[in-house]
């Protein structure tokens, strides 16, 4: 099965900075790090979005760290939100009910909390901030007045995943109507804390097929059957300008800094493009049929084989053995000795 081709993107994730104000102990981004690049100025993300929406793309999804620290974010939200549909990506701790007016003001199409379990004790220990969950919850609360769809997003993993029947109900209760299961991915702080986090696949697929979901609320994930392969359609720039064609990539690639390349060439970039282009055999016929494209997540295939064009071994179709528990020899080599960052 060949993958679908693009000659533009219609999808721009925006990791607008790599400020936040918790401390999660997954954090992919490994925000607040003493190393950390300067992120874009207003003037250089506004050119990048401008770039990105000549190009083709109609979707633009901004996340962090906390997109809310930037004091340029709702100004920046209102210039994109006048030509592309716009999704947010926050931890809710900033959001008040004059915030929520203001990003409903803005043009924010949906926006996504991550609530990182079902109780304040299992939240509040992925964040390291006390009286964060409360602050999330209550964040669901004045987005919903305010008339904008929320998405309560979770990363299931060995802490949380014994609650995730309870969150489904806690988001029943909230009156969100999608729930979104996000994949644990080796990155960051997540990589570095793996063996406490990570989930075998058929700890996933049996935590997943035991859920009962309350009456109208709608459940998102990207396990099998549900295993796309998006990077032919997706484009993604980090807070320091790197384009990495997915956030989920971001350690792994490298298609050009928009300070120096502009962003639509990067998304042209030979490697890229083998990304979007390149079919993968053999792939699950189950995922294919539902998602368009073949092979599951580029990311994942890449950290647990090293080959971009191997299936994806969290589809239980094509794990080969895989054990999701331990990482790859040169993964674990990457791992910084004292990567100087709050929190862990």
């Amino acid at each position: 099965m060949l993958q679908p081709r693009l000659d533009d993107p219609f999808h721009l994730t925006a990791c607008l900075t790599e400020s936040c104000n918790l401390h999660c102990i997954h954090c992919y981004t490994d925000c607040n790090r003493a190393d950390r690049v300067p992120d874009l100025s207003p003037q250089e993300w506004r050119a990048v979005v401008d770039d990105a929406l000549e190009a083709g793309v109609i979707k633009v999804f901004f996340e962090g760290g906390e997109p809310l620290l930037r004091p340029d974010f709702l100004p920046l939200l209102e210039h994109t939100a006048r030509r592309a549909l716009v999704y947010v990506r926050t931890n809710g701790t900033l959001v008040t009910e004059k915030v929520a007016a203001a990003l409903k003001r803005c043009g924010a199409g949906t926006v996504c909390v991550d609530i990182l379990g079902a109780t304040a004790a299992t939240h509040d220990t992925m964040t390291g901030v006390p009286g964060s969950f409360d602050l999330a919850c209550a964040a669901v609360g004045h987005l919903l007045r305010a008339d904008l769809p929320v998405i309560m997003t979770i990363i299931p993993n060995r802490k949380n995943v014994a609650e995730l029947q309870a969150y489904l109900e806690l988001a029943a209760a909230l009156g969100v109507a999608k729930v979104s299961f996000l994949r644990l991915y080796p990155l960051g702080r997540a990589k570095r804390r793996w063996p406490e986090l990570a989930l075998t696949v058929q700890e996933m697929m049996s935590a997943i097929a035991a859920l009962r979901k309350p009456p109208g609320l709608q459940l998102m994930h990207s396990w099998h059957p549900n295993d796309a392969n998006c990077c032919w359609q997706s484009a993604a720039v980090r807070a320091d300008g790197q384009s990495i064609g997915c956030p989920y990539l971001r350690e792994y690639v490298d298609f050009g800094n928009v300070r120096e390349t502009p962003f639509h060439e990067t998304w042209n970039h030979p490697q890229h493009r083998s990304l979007r282009t390149t079919p993968i055999d053999p792939h699950c016929p189950d995922c294919s049929a539902t998602q368009l494209s073949s092979g599951g997540c580029r990311a994942m295939a890449y950290a647990f084989t090293g080959r971009f064009d191997a299936p994806d071994p969290l589809c239980p179709k094509q794990n080969n053995g895989i054990d999701f528990r331990e990482l790859p020899s040169r993964l674990l080599a990457e791992i910084p000795v004292d990567p100087g960052t709050p929190g862990t």
